[in-house]
């Protein structure tokens, strides 16, 4: 004998548009989960309106100045920096049999659900990955006129709204600029922006891997230490290194990466115990190197990897509606909802990320 397990979503009622509703409420519970990629990058933004959002930024140091008694400051508001967001609308349409919304012994409707919310994160964190790593999709609009961003791509092409609506961190030759394209490069500590934008001889926070030949999962220690240079000078900390698997196999080839950790007895917890083993799958952190937290992630591309101020975060995410579902009835039996969503996302902080091109 068989006996009938109720599904996570099954209904009270048992009936077909009953369960539908269940599974609209549980679809809407989801847009206040927060997915990792979102809370690791983003600063978070809402908005009433669609379309292109103006936001504006401060610039993260202002100068005091010399005045005389009685004399009233100028005012600092040409250290804020504006930005456009371009806020779109993105949906999936998932369906189910009403035969198995009827049938409790059948946990389609819970799949429907889990998949769903797997196309979200996968597509969320695959625009934020193409986003921060300049890589050129048409699909989601990315890169200079959906081309990617190369070694070669000067700040002046990077700069204009038009062609490149997710912005970037800095290009080549930051000081050098065209027509009505603003400067976002300027003066830091001890460097003007004219030494800020000759360091790594171009300035630029794009630049080809130091490794063998510079081929796709190359990578040489000398990236590390030029990239913390071009975030650190610019009053930044860089805390985080993002790579892919291929990168990874590169790593763990370095002896300065696989250096043997003596574990004391009965812990787990360090570097080759069982519990270390556990949090890296659950976190994605694989060790630390230089002082960065090491991250992989299968969505890095294969030829580029990144290092980051983690502690400001470098994307605006603007959100004008989470997820909203609405009830649809494609016919032939199937009972369909369309879950759609709308924001945007920008690099809105350029010197808060390197890329290492290796492709």
């Amino acid at each position: 004998m068989v006996t009938a397990k109720e599904g996570l979503m099954t209904s009270a009622a048992a009936t077909a548009n009953r369960v539908l509703i269940d599974y609209k409420d549980a679809i809407q519970d989801y847009k206040v989960t927060d997915m990792p990629v979102i809370s690791l990058f983003a600063e978070r933004f809402s908005t009433d309106t669609g379309g292109d959002v103006d936001i504006t930024f401060a610039k993260p140091s202002m100068a005091l100045e010399q005045i005389e008694e009685g004399d009233t400051p100028s005012y600092q508001h040409t250290d804020l920096r504006n930005e456009r967001i371009s806020v779109k609308e993105w949906g999936l349409a998932v369906g189910v049999t009403r035969r198995m919304l009827e049938d409790s012994r059948f946990s389609e409707m819970e799949m429907a659900l889990n998949e769903a919310r797997r196309a979200v994160e996968r597509h969320v964190t695959k625009h934020f990955i193409y986003t921060i790593f300049g890589v050129g999709n048409a699909g989601y609009g990315t890169g200079v006129s959906n081309v990617s961003i190369g070694k070669t791509t000067t700040e002046d092409a990077l700069v204009p709204f038009a062609t490149n609506t997710h912005g970037s961190f800095y290009g080549q030759d930051p000081t050098t600029l065209t027509g009505s394209n603003v400067q976002r490069i300027y003066d830091y500590g001890e460097y003007t922006a004219g030494e800020l934008a000759a360091l790594n001889i171009t300035g630029s926070h794009y630049f080809g891997s130091g490794g063998a030949g510079g081929a796709t999962g190359d990578l040489a220690l000398a990236d590390l230490t030029t990239a913390m240079e071009l975030i650190n000078a610019k009053g930044g900390t860089a805390d985080t290194l993002m790579i892919s698997p291929s990168h990874y196999k590169t790593l763990l080839n370095m002896a300065d990466f696989t250096a043997p950790f003596t574990i004391a007895s009965g812990d787990d917890s360090a570097k080759g115990g069982l519990d270390y083993v556990n949090s890296t799958s659950a976190s994605g952190v694989v060790g630390q190197l230089y002082g960065l937290n090491v991250y992989m992630n299968h969505w890095i591309p294969q030829g580029r990897f990144g290092v980051f101020d983690m502690k400001t975060k470098p994307v605006a995410y603007v959100e004008r509606r989470g997820i909203t579902v609405e009830e649809a009835n494609p016919g032939f039996g199937i009972t369909g909802s369309y879950m759609t969503m709308r924001y945007g996302l920008k690099v809105i902080r350029p010197e808060a990320g390197v890329i290492v091109i290796g492709e």
